[in-house]
């Protein structure tokens, strides 16, 4: 009877503990793109090392072994002009990438001037340069690049990146006002006005660090689509000359391959493209969602 009644009794803070699962913590590496990134890297790191990977000049038209398949000499053949196309590909990547890189570079500084100046102007004045934008966003983009090149003259490395980046900065601009908008009134934006900052102090010291995440995404995938345009306008010949090697121009030789049956001549080259351009796919992807998963935890 005593054991009962002292069994019917419980001691406080004597009690086992409850078990607690152990949770296993979140690998860095989870969720990330790591192959789209290695392979990208491996491509950029091949491009920008290109004297030491080249077998031979790239720029040499060995006419003597013109539309040979790939062999042990040419590693991946040579073009109709008797190119080695191994040495072309990492040689003409660096023009590419190049343009790519650039004109993102100006797409993006004027979509952060513009949208930054509609999201704090008036109500009158964000109205018609948003109506200009959007007029401008209408129109397709390879029109406009054809136009403007055509202003401009014979197409180079500099032309070509200005003209892409002045046709690529309507969505990033977009994205931009909305954002300003809504950080335009906040403590800190207010004190840096009423202390005299001018809109670029404001702009680069206070908006764009809190915009600049939800754009990055935008700033990939315009890398990628410059790399688009620039490839289309030498495939159709009116983008660089043949004598500037780029994986555009390589391509526009696709014409002259198809009617030799030389398959390596497009396929080789279009696979690097197309590598290039779906890593950088996932990557944007993945900034696009990670932005997600932060604007949803606030």
């Amino acid at each position: 009877m005593m054991e009962t009644a002292n069994d019917s009794f419980q001691i406080v803070g004597q009690c086992p503990a409850p078990e607690r699962t152990a949770r296993l913590p979140k690998k860095w590496f989870q969720g990330k793109p790591l192959i789209s990134i290695m392979i990208l890297a491996a491509i950029i790191l091949g491009c920008l090392c290109a004297e030491l990977i080249m077998t031979k000049d790239p720029t040499y038209m060995d006419l003597q072994n013109y539309n040979q398949a790939p062999n042990r000499e040419f590693l991946f053949g040579t073009d109709t002009m008797g190119r080695d196309i191994f040495s072309m590909l990492w040689y003409g990547g660096r023009i590419s990438l190049t343009i790519g890189v650039l004109s993102t570079f100006i797409s993006t500084f004027l979509a952060i001037v513009i949208g930054s100046f509609c999201g704090i102007a008036p109500q009158w004045l964000d109205s018609l340069l948003m109506r200009f934008t959007e007029i401008f966003l209408s129109i397709p983009s390879l029109l406009l690049i054809i136009l403007f090149q055509a202003v401009l003259g014979k197409a180079n490395v500099f032309s070509l990146s200005v003209v892409i980046g002045l046709t690529s900065w309507t969505s990033i601009a977009k994205v931009v006002r909305t954002e300003v908008r809504q950080i335009r009134n906040n403590e800190y934006v207010i004190a840096s006005r009423c202390m005299g900052g001018n809109f670029f102090h404001i702009l680069w010291k206070h908006l764009t660090p809190n915009f600049l995440p939800s754009i990055m995404f935008m700033v990939v995938m315009n890398i990628r689509s410059a790399i688009i345009s620039e490839s289309t306008l030498s495939f159709m010949g009116i983008g660089l000359p043949l004598e500037i090697i780029s994986w555009g121009s390589m391509l526009s030789l696709a014409e002259k391959a198809l009617l030799t049956s030389s398959w390596w001549i497009i396929l080789i080259p279009g696979i690097f493209l197309i590598t290039t351009l779906l890593c950088m796919t996932n990557i944007g992807n993945y900034l696009r969602r990670s932005g997600n998963q932060k604007e949803s935890n606030l």
